[in-house]
């Protein structure tokens, strides 16, 4: 199963514009719980991420660890993935099409909620 960050992103974003306010240490408190949980990043050339989320910036930049890049080889749908070990990497937020965190159900609703 998996759950958008989308709008944490936002929200950070947000918050690091405006300032120190009561709503950062609850965006702070969702952001940690995701924290060594595997993580598949898309971006918007078409290739996937897969490694264990390390953290996020104030800008929506996200670092993952022990990374796998997965790329199509050809532009068909049917065609295989190569895939490439990578290790630490950083995916900045302007090249990000979609962020999934793997858990369960009630895992997902536990993260929504604080």
């Amino acid at each position: 199963m998996v759950m958008e960050l989308e709008a944490e992103k936002s929200l950070i974003q947000a918050e690091s514009s405006d300032g120190p306010n009561s709503n950062s240490s609850d965006l702070v408190a969702r952001v940690r719980k995701l924290l060594f949980r595997r993580m598949l990043v898309g971006i918007r050339d078409g290739r996937f991420f897969l490694g264990t989320f390390h953290c996020m910036d104030k800008q929506g930049n996200i670092i993952l660890q022990d990374a796998v890049e997965y790329r199509s080889t050809r532009r068909s749908s049917t065609s295989p993935m190569e895939q490439r070990c990578l290790g630490l990497i950083l995916i900045p937020s302007s090249c990000r099409s979609s962020c999934h965190v793997g858990c369960a159900i009630e895992e997902q609703l536990s993260l929504l909620k604080l």
